[in-house]
C-alpha cells in the first residue's frame, strides 16, 4: 500500500509540473501572429504520418537514420509496458497483462527487449558520434554549452531507462522460478532469459526483490524525469514534430508570401486597380513590414523554433555556411526559441503583456544582420529538415523589416533596389524593361 501511495503522489507531481511547463510553451508559441493559410487537410495528414510518425526524411542519411530508428521504435513499443507499469503502480499488482494475454504478452515483451537492445547499441553509437568522432554539424559555434550538454544528457537518460528495463526483467525472470505465485510466467524472453540468470542467478530472494523493484522504479522515474525535461530540451520535437508537419507550408518552395499592402500599392502605381479593384486607402502612418520581434512572426514560426531538433542538417547543407559565412539556419531557429523563452519569462515576472511588451530588445539582438544578408534563399535548409521546419521564412520576414521599415540594408544592395524602382529590372539599363516588346510591336 505504501508503494502505491508513493507512486500516485510522484505521478501526480510529475504530470502536474510537466503540464504547467507545456502550457507555458503553448503560451509562448501563441505570442506570434495568427496565421490561417489555406491547406489541403489530406496533404497535412499525409505529411504528419509519413514525416513525423514515419521518419521519412531521416532516411536521406541512412547510417544515422537506422540507429535513430532503433531508438524511435523502441520508444514506441516501450509505451505498451509503460501502461502496465502504471496499472501495477496504482493497483499494487504485478505484470497485470501477463495472465490475460498469454503468448501475446511474451511476444510483446520479447519485441520490447530486442528493440531495447538495439536502442542500447544505438545510444552508444550516438554518444560516440557526438563526443569521439566529433561530427562537424554537432560542433558548430551555436552548439557549445547547454545545446551540447542537452544532447548528451538525453542519451545518458536513455541508457538509464534501458538499465531499468533489463534489471527489472532480469531479476523478475529469476524470481519466476522462486516465487511463481507472485511473479507470473512471462515465457522465454530474448534477453532476460539468459541475462537474468547470468547476472542475478546466485543472489538471494530478498536481493532479487530489491533489484526488480530498483529496475521498476528506475524505469518509471526516468520516464517522469524525461517528461519534465522535454520542455527544456531540443527533444521536445518528439511531441511538436506532429503539429509542425501538419501545419507546414504546402506552397511550392521558392514561392514567397505576398504582402497585401505592398502588392496593392504596386498595383495602384501600375494602374492595375482601375475598374478592377479598389485602391488601398492612404494611412496617416506607414505600417511596419516584416518582423522585428517574435510578436511579428507567425505562431507557426515559433512552433517551428520549438520543434527544432538541433540536428544541424540545415546548416550542413547551407551554401553560405559552407563557404565560411556567419549564417547557420539552425542558429536562427534556436535564437527565435531563446527569444520566445526570454519574453515569456519576463511576462510571467512583470505586468507586461503581449500587447504592451517592451524590454528594449528584439530579434536583431539575437540574430545579426550579417547572418540575414548571407542567406541566398536557395531553400536547401528547408529541404534538409527532417521535420519540415522552414528557417527561410523568418529570415525573409526580418530582411523585409530591415529594408521596408528601416530603409536599411547592405550598401551593395542599394543599386539593385534603385534599378528595380526606376526600371523594373535588377540591372541598371537605360531602356524601360518592356521596351523590347514595344519595339517588336512597332516593327
Amino acid at each position: 500500500m505504501l508503494q502505491q501511495i508513493i507512486f500516485i503522489i510522484v505521478a501526480i507531481a510529475a504530470f502536474g509540473y510537466a503540464g504547467k511547463q507545456f502550457m507555458t510553451i503553448r503560451r509562448n508559441i501563441l505570442l506570434g501572429k495568427d496565421e490561417d493559410s489555406p491547406r489541403d487537410s489530406g496533404q497535412s495528414w499525409k505529411n504528419m504520418l509519413l514525416i513525423a510518425f514515419g521518419q521519412k526524411k531521416m532516411f536521406k542519411r541512412w547510417i544515422p537514420a537506422i540507429f535513430h530508428l532503433f531508438i524511435y521504435v523502441a520508444f514506441l513499443f516501450t509505451q505498451i509496458e509503460l501502461v502496465e507499469i502504471f496499472i501495477d503502480g496504482i493497483f499494487g499488482v504485478h505484470r497485470f497483462f501477463a495472465p490475460y494475454l498469454g503468448g501475446l504478452y511474451t511476444l510483446i515483451i520479447n519485441s520490447i527487449e530486442i528493440l531495447s537492445l538495439l536502442a542500447f547499441i544505438a545510444t552508444f553509437v550516438f554518444l560516440a558520434r557526438r563526443n569521439l568522432l566529433k561530427v562537424p554539424r554537432f560542433h558548430m559555434d551555436e552548439m557549445t554549452g547547454w545545446p551540447k550538454l542537452d544532447g548528451n544528457l538525453i542519451l545518458i537518460g536513455e541508457l538509464l531507462l534501458l538499465i531499468g528495463i533489463f534489471s527489472m526483467n532480469g531479476a523478475d525472470k529469476v524470481l519466476q522460478g522462486i516465487d511463481p505465485a507472485h511473479f507470473p510466467d512471462t515465457g522465454p524472453l530474448a534477453v532476460s532469459s539468459w541475462l537474468g540468470p547470468a547476472l542475478f542467478g546466485g543472489l538471494g530472494e530478498g536481493t532479487l526483490h530489491f533489484i526488480e523493484r530498483f529496475g521498476w522504479w528506475l524505469h518509471i522515474l526516468v520516464v517522469f524525469g524525461f517528461l519534465n525535461y522535454l520542455p527544456k530540451s531540443k527533444h521536445l520535437h518528439i511531441m511538436l514534430a506532429f503539429p509542425n508537419t501538419f501545419y507546414a507550408d504546402q506552397n511550392s518552395r521558392g514561392e514567397m508570401e505576398n504582402m497585401p499592402a505592398i502588392m496593392n500599392e504596386v498595383k495602384s502605381m501600375m494602374g492595375l486597380t482601375e475598374g478592377g479593384g479598389e485602391e488601398m486607402p492612404m494611412e496617416e502612418e506607414l505600417p511596419e513590414f516584416g518582423a522585428k520581434d517574435i510578436f511579428d512572426l507567425s505562431w507557426k514560426n515559433i512552433l517551428a523554433a520549438y520543434t527544432c531538433t538541433e540536428c544541424g542538417r540545415c546548416s550542413s547543407v547551407c551554401p553560405a555556411n559552407m563557404t565560411g559565412k556567419k549564417l547557420s539556419p539552425r542558429k536562427i531557429m534556436m535564437d527565435i526559441r531563446d527569444r520566445a523563452e526570454e519574453v515569456g519569462a519576463k511576462i510571467d515576472s512583470s505586468d507586461m503583456t503581449k500587447e504592451n511588451y517592451d524590454d528594449g530588445k528584439n530579434l536583431f539582438d539575437y540574430i545579426s544582420r550579417e547572418e540575414l544578408h548571407a542567406c541566398t534563399t536557395c531553400n536547401a535548409c528547408v529541404e534538409a529538415c527532417p521535420v519540415m521546419i522552414n528557417p527561410l521564412d523568418p529570415i525573409l520576414k526580418m530582411r523585409r523589416y530591415e529594408i521596408l521599415t528601416e530603409s536599411a540594408g547592405p550598401t551593395d544592395w542599394v543599386p539593385m533596389f534603385t534599378a528595380i524602382e526606376n526600371g523594373g529590372a535588377v540591372w541598371q539599363i537605360p531602356d524601360e524593361r518592356e521596351q523590347w516588346a514595344k519595339d517588336a510591336v512597332a516593327k
